[in-house]
């Protein structure tokens, strides 16, 4: 567990390291995949789905994830679900309760070179969020790299790579999600949305939360 405390800071930062995929269906189910094999809280990952009437749906592995998740987004109802995602070379495959998806990526974007060249201490750091947010607004209209979460917290997101998704199958409650589409309209489970084209991104996702919380692995 990475807690991280600037010196003079009156709010713990905690620090999650992995990867976000965002995806849209023909069917009108846009999902957000968190796979972090790095967290406070362990390896876990968890799926956001949005329906097409706009109901916010979280699907989280244990009760401790879930109460973090959703104290942090906003959703309509939370699932507390076996999560398991497995990665083949270019394919992703996800059962969490309920869903099973599977998608696959193709190469690298143009930006994905560019944030593939900086250096990873750099790209974690939440002040290169602050320089991003500016290009992300321009460049990928609806994401943002920092901004303010539920419950009075604070989240920056640092992109390190980004890959094109260039298929997708799945199924949600025994209905069939259909081919893969853009992420439109989008998500609306914090301050920003995912990309509108489906894309993986690789993401370092710093959360400051209220000191009162109760720290995985924490003492005192």
């Amino acid at each position: 567990m990475e807690r991280l405390l600037r010196p003079g800071a009156r709010r713990p930062r905690l620090r999650f390291d992995g990867w976000i995929a965002g995806l849209g269906t023909t069917s009108g189910t846009r999902l957000v995949l968190g796979h972090w094999p790095r967290s406070p809280f362990g390896p876990f990952s968890d799926v956001m789905l949005e329906r097409r009437d706009g109901e916010r749906l979280l699907l989280a592995p244990t009760r401790r994830t879930a109460e973090f998740v959703s104290d942090t987004y906003d959703f309509d109802t939370v699932h507390v679900v076996p999560v398991a995602v497995a990665v083949l070379a270019d394919t992703w495959t996800v059962a969490a309760g309920p869903l099973r998806l599977r998608f696959t990526t193709g190469r690298r974007t143009l930006l994905g070179h560019l944030l593939h060249v900086v250096p990873g201490p750099l790209a974690r750091r939440p002040a290169w969020s602050v320089i991003t947010d500016g290009v992300a607004r321009v460049l990928l209209p609806g994401v943002r790299t920092r901004g303010s979460a539920g419950n009075g917290r604070r989240e920056w997101y640092g992109a390190r790579d980004l890959l094109a998704i260039r298929e997708l199958s799945g199924v949600h409650d025994g209905a069939d999600l259909g081919a893969l589409a853009p992420v439109e309209p989008p998500v609306r489970f914090g301050f920003g949305s995912v990309p509108r084209r489906p894309a993986l991104t690789r993401v370092t996702t710093t959360v400051e939360v209220e000191r009162s919380l109760p720290l995985p692995g924490a003492t005192g």
